[in-house]
């Protein structure tokens, strides 16, 4: 159950670390809403320029500037933070990354052991845990960000289009355990079947691709995308995240059906969400395991 954050203290500033698509823009608006200011560091190739028009204090950063972006946390008397957007991990094997985004002492430091000398993972949460327990030292700790707007998770239920068939039903299911495998394994959390048979299963690339691989796949399309959360999902960091881009992706490649997780995966912009699925024909349902199970039943 999610657990509401404090109230804002007078004048109180939230640290946000942010990153791409459009969910830190609506966790800056919902911020904002609720009285805190907010001091945004938006990192370099990720996040959108608009986030600048929402906070109180903004800096563009790379990747690698971590003693950067707690500097400015502390500069502006955050002791709370979230971090909200995608970081296309891709980055770190394109050549000269590291010119680009110029890790400092504290990048190293925290991170020598994942990426010089290879004793460590790569894994998402690896990498996200080491970046919080390097916050944590410096006094500052970071919060699930659906703990201030928790309305962003998306309830039980037909979310969007037209009830499944049995057919679509069972493809849920049959994609639904192995998203949770995969998701154990910290590989990813999106996988597309049609008639009980994968077509792509998502990993470094992201969810986009993913879908765009199952399309080129499978050219006769119909295809069921399942997107769930890790089986020991940290609310804090790499929730999954459906919007209206999220069906774009789905109706390009020719897919029909996306269920998510309820309770589990954030909602986008939700009117706009329920239009653009009427529009693109895309039937959205968000299950928990046992419904899942029921459905296929």
């Amino acid at each position: 159950m999610t657990q509401l954050a404090a109230s804002p203290q007078p004048g109180e500033t939230i640290g946000l670390l942010a990153g791409w698509g459009r969910y830190p823009i609506v966790v800056a608006e919902e911020l904002r809403r609720q009285g805190y200011r907010i001091a945004c560091t938006a990192i370099r190739d990720h996040a959108d320029p608009d986030l600048r028009n929402l906070c109180d204090e903004f800096h563009w950063v790379g990747l690698g500037s971590i003693g950067g972006i707690i500097g400015r946390f502390k500069q502006h008397g955050c002791q709370r933070a979230v971090m909200a957007g995608k970081v296309h991990k891709v980055t770190f094997y394109s050549p000269g990354w590291w010119i680009r985004h110029r890790p400092d002492w504290t990048a190293l430091q925290t991170f020598y052991r994942h990426f010089v000398t290879g004793t460590k993972d790569r894994k998402d949460d690896s990498l996200l845990l080491a970046l919080i327990g390097a916050f944590a030292a410096q006094g500052i700790t970071f919060e699930p960000a659906t703990d201030f707007a928790p309305e962003l998770l998306v309830a039980t239920g037909q979310v969007a289009g037209r009830p499944l068939s049995v057919k679509q039903e069972r493809d849920v299911q049959f994609g639904w355990d192995l998203a949770k495998q995969m998701g154990a394994l910290d590989v990813g959390q999106t996988v597309c079947v049609k008639d009980q048979a994968v077509l792509a299963v998502e990993a470094i690339e992201g969810t986009d691709l993913c879908i765009r691989r199952a399309g080129d796949l499978c050219r006769t399309g119909g295809f069921t995308v399942v997107k769930v959360a890790k089986p020991q999902q940290d609310m804090r960091f790499d929730v999954p995240t459906v919007g209206v881009k999220t069906l774009e992706s789905i109706a390009a490649a020719g897919g029909h059906v996306l269920a998510i997780e309820a309770d589990s995966t954030i909602l986008l912009d939700a009117a706009e969400f329920q239009a653009a699925a009427a529009r693109l024909k895309i039937s959205v349902v968000a299950l928990h395991r046992q419904s899942a199970v029921e459905h296929a039943a």
